[in-house]
């Protein structure tokens, strides 16, 4: 390797070993590269928290809650497409560029989502933020790969998780401040939450551009678009019946039109990844390594339980407990905090001893607690056994997501890393999209008949018809309740407004629909632990 001031602060030169060599680095210049990482990676994280902490504010305000999904799935959607092609694109022109080029995409995405005038606008405007944030984590990653051996990468796994755990802290802050002011400068207060982005995105831009310089050694590949677009075609058809399928009906004309659209789309890009070779978005000589195959598979599963659960925990916080979005966000704080410890001590024993199984199939198990804890979820739950299942949520993040990293990175040669990396990323965005619609779907699907069975139960109480008849409790009522007896769930914000025991059907109805989810989610993660129990095999990670 060269000296110092090469490797760290040199050109993109092609300096180092040969293509499958990796570039090694001394631990202050790792340090140094993680720098710029993590600055351009704390901006796609905070802006996630953020929007998560504050959406339901935000689908309130734009009358969109039922579709909220969409600003979340439509973010992970245009990632998941993006993904590959960031990898194939740094392979050929180098990290650093195609790093910045997903800085850039990404703010003009924000500056978009500032001003949406609609809960759909603003999906389609996170597309684009998606677009840009699906080479944020992606190229981390692989860089870290590129100058680290399969074993040190636990050790500096933990600078990625602080990442987090200051965004998962930061995120809630920010979107709650921003999210409970009406205005701020003439426009409204959400709309600061992805303005904030562009000095954020300028800053990051410029501590890459001064610290993140690593040698790099062009692979030759012929960019696969005709991959990306059959990709496009096979998924998003399937996600918007993940997301739509409830309203127009499971067996509808259109839901079964969209289904064969997607699968016809993915048979498809199946076959030009098989005639594209080694040029191929997703390089299917890669799945014939088991390594990097069981890490696919479990990212997409672990995937959907990850996303998918916390897209419902903000609700809960917010809708039983009643809790602001600063409130709800720092609730969340026990699952930073032993993602953050658990992360370190796995990475530290991974570097010392090289094994990782245990861990993985610990962190997978540790999910699955944490699935079956919320699903346990009453109105009337103390807050403290939510942090319980928080706590275990945390730990299985810690633990299960560096090691299936590892995992499938373990055995892939180094001039496949930049695909290899952003293959993997594309399973765990793809489950990731899947949950979050899927358990929306569910939880929006079941709570509008719960609720109205409750608001006819409680109707037969001639207290409950006399508090609601009162003029404070009417007006809203008259708004959400149909005269078919079906409840308008596009906004929540009249919850506020009510009495407790007016409100109390709502509430109820609401927790009751997220348990079926949660136990949706423990069944799948347990799925994961049999995978990774008896299919990863208990190998000996290398220190080359």
């Amino acid at each position: 390797m060269t000296s110092s001031g090469t490797a760290a602060h040199g050109t993109e030169d092609g300096a180092g070993g040969g293509p499958n060599t990796p570039v090694r680095l001394t631990h202050r210049q790792i340090v140094t590269v993680l720098w710029g990482l993590m600055l351009g990676m704390f901006l796609g994280a905070l802006d996630q928290m953020v929007v998560a902490s504050a959406l339901r504010t935000i689908a309130d305000d734009l009358q969109g809650l039922t579709a909220q999904a969409w600003v979340t799935t439509a973010y992970l959607v245009a990632a998941t497409i993006a993904t590959p092609l960031y990898g194939k694109l740094s392979d050929i022109y180098g990290r650093r560029p195609v790093y910045l080029s997903a800085i850039v995409i990404f703010t003009v995405g924000s500056l978009l989502c500032g001003f949406a005038d609609s809960i759909h606008q603003l999906a389609g405007f996170r597309a684009v933020q998606g677009l840009g944030g699906g080479g944020l984590m992606s190229l981390a990653m692989t860089i870290i790969a590129d100058i680290t051996s399969p074993r040190e990468r636990g050790r500096y796994q933990g600078y990625i998780t602080a990442v987090f755990a200051g965004a998962s802290v930061a995120g809630p802050l920010v979107g709650g401040v921003f999210a409970e002011r009406s205005t701020l400068l003439g426009l409204d207060g959400w709309r600061w939450i992805f303005l904030i982005n562009v000095p954020l995105a300028a800053l990051a831009i410029a501590v890459v551009l001064r610290v993140l310089h690593v040698p790099h050694r062009p692979v030759r590949h012929r960019l696969d678009y005709g991959g990306a677009a059959a990709l496009a075609v096979g998924i998003v058809p399937l996600l918007v019946v993940a997301e739509q399928g409830r309203g127009w009906g499971w067996g509808s004309p259109r839901t079964l039109a969209l289904c064969a659209v997607g699968v016809a789309g993915l048979a498809v890009f199946v076959l030009v990844e098989r005639r594209m070779g080694d040029a191929a978005l997703l390089p299917l000589r890669l799945f014939g390594i088991k390594a990097f195959r069981l890490g696919s598979l479990l990212h997409f599963i672990v995937g959907t339980v990850m996303f998918g659960s916390m897209a419902m925990l903000p609700l809960y916080l917010q809708l039983a407990q009643g809790m602001s979005p600063i409130g709800a966000g720092l609730a969340t704080l026990p699952m930073v905090v032993a993602n953050v410890v658990v992360t370190l001590a796995v990475g530290r024993l991974i570097a010392r001893t090289g094994k990782f199984k245990v861990h993985l199939v610990a962190g997978i198990a540790a999910f699955a607690v944490a699935m079956l804890v919320f699903a346990t979820l009453r109105v009337e739950t103390p807050l403290w056994w939510v942090s319980v299942g928080m706590l275990f949520m945390g730990a299985g993040m810690g633990a299960a997501m560096q090691t299936i990293t590892i995992l499938a990175q373990s055995d892939v040669p180094q001039g496949d890393m930049g695909a290899a990396t952003a293959s993997v990323n594309f399973f765990r965005s793809n489950g990731g999209t899947v949950g979050t619609a899927a358990f929306l779907s569910i939880f929006f699907s079941l709570a509008g008949p719960r609720i109205s069975a409750g608001l006819a139960d409680a109707g037969e109480d001639p207290a409950f018809r006399r508090l609601a008849g009162e003029p404070a409790n009417a007006g809203p009522l008259e708004e959400v309740v149909r005269a078919d007896g079906g409840v308008n769930l596009e906004d929540s914000a009249f919850l506020h407004g009510l009495d407790a025991p007016v409100a109390l059907p709502f509430v109820e109805g609401y927790v009751s629909a997220a348990q079926p989810v949660f136990l949706t989610g423990a069944a799948v993660a347990l799925i994961a632990v049999v995978i990774a129990a008896w299919r990863v095999p208990d190998t000996r990670l290398s220190a080359d």
